[in-house]
């Protein structure tokens, strides 16, 4: 990544830890993303559908021009590159200040924590700046990874769906977890 890269990248932070930091997705991304989902394909099956053409990219992206969804990629701080994503998705305002996560890790940064550093991120967001009281996410349970991930940031189980969500040609049974700002998130990076 140029100086220049790097600066226009750093230049949409919104914010840092340690070793990641937290940006809004970009029209941008789409060749980076598309080539790091096509690479992660073995670690995101069965779990995750995501888009792997530029043109997926771009209906992808365009789904966070508005109120009801926010991207987010997780980016290692040293060179700007994704480690991952996180998504918030079907944003209700009102009474209910709620959305649902979604989110992923890219190889070769799986398995480092980079993820569960840049998740606190996307947690402190949404509670803070965003101004949410609830954010949920549904796991299917064999997905192991997320599941731990859930539980260190101090999400509580509420429930399991089955037949939830049509993921990888099937209906997948999820597990219901969520959190509020009220709550403690346990693991602090």
């Amino acid at each position: 990544m140029s100086d220049h890269q790097t600066a226009g990248a750093r230049a949409r932070v919104l914010a840092e830890g340690p070793r990641v930091a937290i940006r809004a997705v970009t029209p941008e991304d789409g060749p980076e993303f598309t080539r790091l989902v096509r690479d992660s394909a073995d670690l995101h099956r069965p779990w995750l559908s995501m888009p792997t053409t530029e043109e997926g990219f771009a209906q992808y992206a365009a789904r966070f021009d508005g109120e009801q969804r926010a991207g987010f990629l997780v980016c290692l701080r040293d060179s700007g590159r994704p480690a991952g994503f996180v998504n918030i998705n079907n944003i209700v305002r009102g009474a209910f200040l709620c959305g649902a996560l979604g989110y992923g890790a890219f190889v070769p940064s799986a398995g480092r924590g980079l993820m569960s550093e840049g998740f606190g991120l996307v947690l402190r967001h949404a509670f803070g700046p965003l101004g949410l009281h609830r954010l949920e996410a549904n796991i299917q349970p064999g997905n192991t990874a997320s599941l731990a991930l859930v539980k260190r940031h101090g999400f509580r189980l509420e429930g399991f769906s089955p037949d939830f969500l049509f993921i990888g040609g099937a209906w997948r049974d999820h597990e219901r977890w969520a959190i509020t700002a009220d709550m403690p998130q346990e693991h602090q990076d």
